[in-house]
């Protein structure tokens, strides 16, 4: 049976190749209405964005990171239950979406895999955690589950989920030849015609097929359709909201010589604070109405 990672390389070249052939990847035109945020929701969006509970740090990076406009082009609704994956030590979009669905909904972070030994992953945890607990009042009613391959791959109960969200985390998972679980576990988590938001650094369109290890932390957004699509998803829409044509993409130390990590330290500060965060895709995708 082919590897994973050998699965991967072939996608990146079937993704090359569709990409001269036909184009970009086009929306199904059978396609389901895609979801709408009403208003109650976006109302609950902008107090949550200017809420007390987040950081000026944090605040700061919305310039960048567009959560209102990602999160309406979802088109998420507080009476959702919501998955979240990996949303990390600092858990910035935590502080967006608890307080959107605390009342009518369900807010699930399917953390790393809590038996695991990595001190990197139980210290990530415990910030976490920390995090929740600090405000009981904004994240009280927050779930967290565990979604990492190979060991902790169903976080809920099969086909329960309106909505599953990852924000530049497909790159992480491919060095690690989790992407295809990944993917396949949130596949199943989510109900018949759910939806799964993806944000991810984009590589250039123009530029060599896809690394499959994605070294660079940059990701060619026909290799990641093609990637998402293998699962089953159906791609409904992309947004060109966390775009960045200032970037790019052509460091040695990758997308992270970029804020916020500036591998660099002091080096060509100026110039990679001037560019900013890195270029971005967003893309929407449905599981089938008639998937199981």
């Amino acid at each position: 049976m082919m590897s994973l990672r050998h699965r991967l390389a072939a996608l990146a070249v079937l993704a090359l190749l569709g990409a001269c052939a036909t184009g970009p990847a086009s929306v199904p035109a059978e396609a389901p209405p895609t979801p709408v945020t009403d208003d109650a929701t976006a109302a609950l969006l902008d107090a949550a964005l200017a809420g007390d509970h987040r950081s000026a740090a944090n605040r700061a990076r919305d310039a960048w990171r567009h959560p209102q406009e990602t999160l309406l082009f979802f088109g998420l609704r507080a009476d959702m239950t919501v998955m979240e994956i990996w949303p990390g030590a600092g858990g910035w979009y935590t502080e967006v979406l608890a307080p959107v669905l605390a009342e009518r909904g369900r807010y699930l972070a399917a953390q790393w895999d809590p038996a695991s030994d990595s001190q990197f992953v139980q210290s990530g945890l415990k910030a976490f955690r920390d995090k929740l607990d600090s405000r009981p009042d904004v994240y009280g009613k927050v779930e967290v589950v565990a979604l990492q391959h190979p060991t902790a791959m169903t976080p809920v109960q099969p086909g329960s989920v309106d909505m599953v969200l990852t924000f530049r985390n497909i790159h992480n998972w491919m060095p690690r030849d989790a992407a295809l679980p990944m993917l396949e576990a949130m596949f199943v988590a989510l109900k018949p015609g759910g939806i799964l938001g993806v944000v991810e650094h984009r590589a250039a369109a123009d530029g060599p097929p896809q690394d499959p290890m994605a070294r660079s932390g940059y990701v060619r957004e026909d290799y990641a359709i093609e990637l998402i699509t293998s699962v089953g998803f159906e791609l409904l829409g992309s947004s060109e909201v966390n775009a960045n044509p200032a970037d790019t993409k052509d460091y040695d130390q990758g997308v992270w010589t970029l804020p916020p990590t500036l591998r660099l330290g002091d080096a060509d500060r100026a110039r990679y604070t001037a560019i900013g965060e890195s270029d971005r895709f967003t893309l929407r995708f449905r599981k089938p109405l008639a998937a199981k």
